[in-house]
């Protein structure tokens, strides 16, 4: 019970909380952004909506290369904090424009999704990543001239 209860927890715990949190979450919006990845390539753009006054090739362009390649490198840890500006972008219009007058239901899965984006912002991907291996070798590079 006393784990339970303390204040503070051991690093390997957190780390183990980002990389489920970071894996999850982009494994799951993988999900949503594969389907557009498909649909631009299939000639057919022009049936997905017009967000923000671009036309619908560009909005979905967009959308794909967050949804799918920015997903694709918070999955592997690598550049995160980078990779979630476009996710934190792309889930702020999904909830605030283009799901504006939908109920809160329809809008709850990008809400979750950009809280989620923006906690790893803050946090980055953790010690289970690529970006924490390239900082290491970047910090024995710098002590070998130091």
């Amino acid at each position: 019970m006393n784990t339970l209860l303390r204040k503070t927890l051991p690093v390997a715990n957190v780390n183990l909380g980002l990389l489920l949190i970071r894996t999850v979450a982009a494994a799951f919006l993988l999900t949503h952004g594969y389907p557009k990845l498909i649909q631009l390539f299939s000639g057919d753009p022009e049936s997905f909506s017009s967000v923000l006054g671009m036309n619908p090739a560009l909005s979905l362009l967009l959308a794909v290369f967050a949804e799918f390649l920015c997903s694709a490198l918070i999955l592997l840890g690598l550049f995160t904090r980078l990779a979630t500006i476009p996710l934190i972008i792309t889930m702020a219009v999904a909830a605030f424009h283009v799901h504006s007058a939908d109920p809160f239901a329809v809008k709850e899965k990008a809400l979750l999704f950009l809280l989620i984006f923006t906690f790893l912002l803050f946090t980055g991907a953790g010690n289970y990543s690529i970006d924490s291996i390239m900082l290491k070798k970047s910090q024995k590079k710098q002590r070998r001239y130091i």
